[in-house]
């Protein structure tokens, strides 16, 4: 068997290790010139950590991750909400990892490389369409450049993993418009800061009209370490304005990110001077796209945002990617024939990450510091008061149930 795979991100060269490791061939094809160390911080979760670990790349990410000991939610001027020890902290069998994408999406590539031989990749060429038959899926690419070149290849299985705007998803949903867009606008930035805390610990501040995220994405070296930070505000009405552009290289000027970054207060972190060093900033909408009825049609499959973009809350975008590559790999190993794979796949993962970025809309786990803000915006002296622990509980642990990753046991969470 030959397995077609368009898109060489977190999900697409997941997909291709795990089938490799199967003894199923993969030929993956990606848009971009060069596969490039682009993105900025993401967190990767216990519970896809696992099958990397399974893939044996383990000893790689704690060579440019960091494993993250805890999580604390503040109110937008510093007030702690919730806090909870994360990964083997928390009584996982393997760490939650806050890493830059680019550098995971790196480790992926080098072991598709090592393994599967310097062809396994190709690059420069973007999907334009597909054809099926009886026997398999012939996939036409075409130059990413200027479009005037063009390649077929040939394959038993093609699994879209090209992202939010995936040909395939176009291809079986033409009408389907644009990503849905809350009028959230993103601002992220990095660079090497003094260690914060423990140098392992990440922060959510904020409420309903914006939130700070804040968390280390690389080991520290020297008293300092790679600083990660994002700004999320609701910049405007969505049913009267559209949404900006999507890119993963559109910079913000320092001017347009400042007023907004100083809305917030994180205990021991200068955040304006932060944001000041950081160098490019980069802007981004916040969009997702509604569940779908139907990923396989045939022989063709979408994984990773082609299936399921949501938005960036709760740690899970990489990690259902992730799941999704094992789920579809275990399933083309073991089925006798490859539509009864994806057919099956289609069944087992759709529902849970439908459940995921239905969840994400509403705030995820973020919500409890959302709820304390609506109870009491002007702050508090005991959030006993305002929320019980029980209800913030409930919130924070109820979407790790969910979303497949609460821990078998817990230690040492912090009753505050």
């Amino acid at each position: 068997m030959t397995v077609l795979i368009a898109g060489a991100g977190i999900g697409g060269l997941t997909a291709a290790l795990m089938l490799h490791q199967r003894g199923i061939r993969a030929q993956v094809v990606e848009q971009a010139a060069t596969v490039r160390e682009v993105g900025v911080g993401i967190n990767t979760l216990p519970h896809s950590i696992a099958e990397l670990a399974d893939l044996g790349l383990l000893p790689r990410l704690d060579e440019v991750g960091l494993r993250t000991r805890e999580l604390r939610y503040l109110t937008r001027t510093g007030q702690e909400v919730w806090r909870e020890l994360r990964g083997m902290h928390a009584g996982h069998e393997h760490p939650q990892f806050s890493i830059h994408r680019g550098r995971l999406q790196k480790v992926l590539y080098d072991a598709v490389i090592d393994r599967m031989g310097p062809e396994a990749v190709l690059t420069g060429l973007r999907l334009s369409g597909f054809v099926q038959d009886e026997g398999g899926v012939t996939a036409h690419f075409t130059d990413a450049r200027d479009g005037c070149a063009s390649s077929t290849l040939r394959g038993e299985v093609l699994i879209c993993a090209d992202g939010i705007h995936s040909v395939g998803r176009r291809q079986f949903y033409p009408d389907e418009g644009p990503p849905s867009w809350p009028g959230v606008v993103m601002w992220r930035g990095a660079t090497e800061w003094p260690v914060w805390e423990d140098g392992q610990t990440m922060a959510i501040a904020g409420g309903l009209g914006g939130k700070l995220v804040l968390y280390p994405i690389a080991p520290a070296k020297d008293s300092t370490q790679l600083m990660n930070w994002v700004v999320n505000i609701r910049m405007a009405d969505p049913s009267v304005q559209p949404p900006p552009p999507e890119s993963w290289s559109k910079t913000a000027p320092l001017a347009r990110v400042l007023p907004y970054a100083k809305r917030f207060h994180v205990p021991g972190m200068d955040l304006e001077a932060l944001v000041r060093a950081s160098g490019a900033i980069y802007e981004y909408p916040m969009a997702d796209r509604d569940p779908l009825p139907r990923w396989t049609h045939g022989r063709v499959t979408l994984v990773g945002d082609a299936a399921h973009p949501m938005y960036p809350v709760g740690s899970n975008g990489s990690a259902q990617a992730i799941l999704d590559a094992r789920c579809l790999a275990d399933l083309l190993a073991r089925c006798e024939h490859p539509r009864e794979a994806l057919y099956r796949y289609e069944l087992e993962r759709l529902p849970k990450t439908a459940e995921v970025v239905r969840t994400n809309r509403i705030g995820g786990p973020e919500r409890v510091i959302d709820e304390v803000e609506k109870r009491s915006p002007a702050g508090f002296d005991d959030v006993d008061k305002v929320l019980s622990f029980t209800e913030r509980e409930a919130i924070v642990k109820g979407y790790a149930k969910m979303a497949g990753f609460a821990a078998k046991k817990t230690k040492g969470n912090v009753k505050h």
